[in-house]
């Protein structure tokens, strides 16, 4: 459905998009992992064809985005990181409008906004303002207005950002079911638990550049360690680290901001038992300590050395 192919992309001298490349399976829920800053909305803007790439291509579905420009633009819906509603309209008409936008009108458009109103769970409200609603509930029409024209690609570029549990859990179950139903989605996010929930590849993006991709098992068997203790300390001591990575059981130390320290281990109880006695003869104290199962945030620390949210 997709392929990114050594795109680059730079504002004036700031190199922001640095040789990309990448594939999504028609059908699939593909995840594209990174903090705030990391190049995803850019790297959306250029498949969208919002803004032109530098060197490389864009394909979707086989048609060359940039020369085809009508074609791509209705073959993907997109629903972007602010709102994009009219406030002061109804949630019908804003999808009345939307649809109208991508080629649909009259008895069409009407039959579609109902069925669209339905998956987002908000036929009730079809007549009320959207300057009413809560940011949950927006969230849920922006949804709405990119599936108005039933796209083959479904983009989603943050969906969730600042919303209440209740509409974050029915976003990422109609993304669910939407992925079910053979519709292909790139679903793009800083919250690393709900790609990990929502995508069987993903990819992680970090200033510019991917990272790390593959499925969530690929991605797995990268981690250094399948169990990662996480000490806060009251300070770190140079010598201390490096008697930590030299002990036996641990494959990786990473220091943390705010004296907190990932010990990255292959054991459990008798590795945690050398570091504490390790602390004490270093006269380091422990303030605090968790295990924890090593995921894709963890990836993304050992790869980058900063946290997904930083």
């Amino acid at each position: 459905m997709l392929t990114v192919t050594d795109v680059k992309k730079s504002f004036q001298s700031n190199e922001v998009i640095k040789g990309v490349t990448l594939t999504v399976k028609k059908g699939e829920s593909f995840g594209l992992l990174g903090p705030n800053g990391a190049g995803k909305s850019t790297l959306i803007s250029m498949i969208c064809g919002l803004i032109p790439y530098e060197g490389g291509e864009i394909l979707i579905n086989g048609k060359l985005v940039g020369k085809h420009h009508k074609e791509t633009k209705q073959m993907i819906g997109v629903v972007p990181q602010d709102i994009a509603l009219y406030p002061t309209m109804s949630a019908l008409d804003n999808l009345l409008f939307w649809g109208k936008m991508y080629g649909l009108s009259g008895k069409a458009a009407k039959t579609r906004a109902k069925e669209v109103l339905e998956l987002v769970g908000l036929t009730g409200r079809a007549k009320e303002r959207i300057e009413t609603f809560s940011g949950g509930m927006k969230r849920r029409i922006n949804i709405g207005a990119a599936l108005m024209h039933e796209p083959q690609l479904l983009i989603m570029d943050e969906p969730t950002v600042g919303i209440d549990p209740q509409s974050r859990n029915h976003i990422l179950e109609t993304v669910k079911s939407l992925n079910e139903q053979g519709m292909t989605v790139i679903y793009t996010s800083h919250y690393m638990e709900e790609v990990e929930y929502l995508c069987r590849r993903i990819a992680i993006m970090d200033e510019g550049k991917l990272i790390a991709s593959g499925t969530k098992k690929d991605l797995a068997n990268r981690l250094a360690g399948g169990t990662v203790l996480k000490i806060a300390v009251d300070t770190v001591r140079p010598q201390f680290i490096e008697q930590l990575k030299a002990m036996d059981g641990v494959e990786k130390v990473i220091v943390l901001p705010e004296n907190e320290i990932d010990v990255h281990m292959e054991s459990k109880m008798e590795t945690v038992s050398d570091v504490i006695l390790l602390a004490s003869r270093s006269s380091v104290a422990i303030h605090n300590m968790q295990l924890q199962e090593a995921n894709l945030e963890t990836l993304f620390l050992q790869l980058t050395g900063r946290s997904l949210r930083e």
